[in-house]
C-alpha cells in the first residue's frame, strides 16, 4: 500500500519505519532538524532489546512533492495538526484513508456523537479549518498504545507497547477498517479491529488527561505523584467529570479511578508525553488532552471544576515559559 505518514517524532517514526519495513511504499511529510537527518541519514529506529534499524525514506516538508497515498497517517501533536492543516491540503486531493494516531480528542469526535450539537471543537479545530480540509467521510479513528520517545532528530526509542486501535468514526469494524488493522499487524504491530472507537478514544483520555497536565506542572515522574494522596484525589474528581460527560456522549467508563490509577502505577517511574515536552521547551498539548474535555462538558451541561482548574493552572505556567502553541 501507498502510505504517507505526516511527523516523523516519536510514533510517526516508529510507525513509518514498520510498515516500510514490511514492504509499503512510505513517504513521510517532515520539517527541520528531522527532516535533514533523515535525508542524511535515514531513520532509525532502538528496540528495547538494544537493536537498532535504520531504513531510508522518501521525506519532503511539501506535501505536494509527495504524490498521491491510500493511507495517510497524522502522527503530530495536535498543534502541529492546527497550524500545518493549509499546507497539508495537497495529502487530501485524490482522498485517501486518513488515519490520525494523536492524543486526546481529534478535530472529528463529536461528529459521530448521539448529540444534536456537533460542530467543530474550538479547543481543537478553531474555525473549522481541519473538518473543512479533510472528508469525514475518508476518516477512521485511531487510538495508539505505544510509548516511545525521539531522543533526537531522526532517531525514535521504542519502549513498550504495539497496540494500535482502528475504527469507524460513527462506530463498526468495517472493510476498510480491517483493511487497515491487517496492514498495522502485518508490519508487527498489535492492531484491533474496534467496534466503538470513540469509545476507545475517550477511554484512553479519561486515563491520561490529568497525569499529562500534572506531571507537567510539577515536574514529577508519575510514582510520585500518585505517592501523593492529595493530589492523587485532586486527579480522581477531574476523571469523575470527564466520567460524568462519557456518559451523556456514548462513551460511558466502565471503571472508577483509584482502579484506573492503580494500573497506572504498574508502569512505574516514567515520564509522560507532556513532562517530556515541557523539559523540551515544545509547545504543551493542552487543547486536546484538557481543553476539549471542558468544551464538552459545556454542551453537555456537566459541570467541570477540577478539569478547568487543571486547564487554568497549566496553560499559565505554560504561557509563563512559552510553552504555549502560536495563535494560527
Amino acid at each position: 500500500m501507498k502510505v504517507t505518514v505526516v511527523g516523523l517524532g516519536a510514533i510517526g517514526g516508529f510507525v513509518a519505519v514498520r510498515l516500510a519495513a514490511a514492504g509499503h511504499e512510505v513517504k513521510a511529510l517532515a520539517r527541520g532538524a528531522t527532516l535533514a537527518a533523515v535525508r542524511e541519514r535515514g531513520l532509525a529506529i532502538a528496540e528495547r532489546d538494544g537493536s537498532v534499524a535504520t531504513h531510508a525514506l522518501v521525506a519532503s516538508d511539501r506535501a505536494a512533492d509527495l504524490g498521491a497515498a491510500e493511507l495517510v497517517v497524522l502522527a503530530l501533536k495536535g498543534p502541529g495538526l492546527v497550524a500545518g492543516i493549509d499546507a497539508m491540503a495537497p495529502l487530501f486531493a485524490h482522498r485517501p484513508l486518513v488515519l490520525p494516531l494523536m492524543n486526546g480528542v481529534p478535530w472529528w469526535f463529536l461528529r459521530g456523537a448521539p448529540l444534536h450539537d456537533v460542530r467543530p471543537l474550538a479547543s481543537v479545530d478553531p474555525g473549522g479549518r481541519i473538518a473543512a480540509t479533510i472528508p469525514f467521510d475518508n476518516v477512521l479513528g485511531g487510538v495508539v498504545h505505544v510509548s516511545c520517545s525521539a531522543p533526537a532528530p531522526g532517531r525514535v526509542q521504542h519502549h513498550a507497547g504495539r497496540r494500535l486501535i482502528v475504527g469507524e468514526p460513527f462506530g463498526g469494524a468495517s472493510e476498510r477498517v480491517r483493511r487497515v488493522a491487517a496492514l498495522l499487524e502485518g508490519a508487527g504491530f498489535e492492531a484491533e479491529a474496534s467496534a466503538d472507537v470513540r469509545r476507545d478514544v475517550w477511554y484512553k483520555l479519561w486515563g491520561n488527561m490529568t497525569m499529562n497536565p500534572v506531571s507537567a506542572l510539577t515536574g514529577a515522574a508519575c510514582d510520585r505523584i500518585l505517592d501523593d494522596e492529595l493530589v492523587r484525589a485532586f486527579m480522581a474528581r477531574a476523571m469523575d467529570e470527564a466520567a460524568a460527560i462519557g456518559a451523556r456522549i456514548g462513551c460511558p467508563i466502565e471503571q472508577g479511578a483509584d482502579e484506573r490509577m492503580a494500573l497506572t502505577r504498574q508502569l512505574g517511574a516514567f515520564k509522560t508525553s507532556m513532562l517530556q515536552d515541557a523539559e523540551a521547551g515544545r509547545p504543551l498539548e493542552l487543547a486536546s488532552l484538557v481543553a476539549a474535555v471542558r468544551e464538552i462538558g459545556q454542551r453537555v451541561d456537566v459541570a467541570t471544576p477540577n478539569v478547568d482548574a487543571l486547564l487554568g493552572l497549566t496553560r499559565l505556567m505554560a504561557a509563563t515559559r512559552g510553552l504555549l502553541p502560536p495563535v494560527p
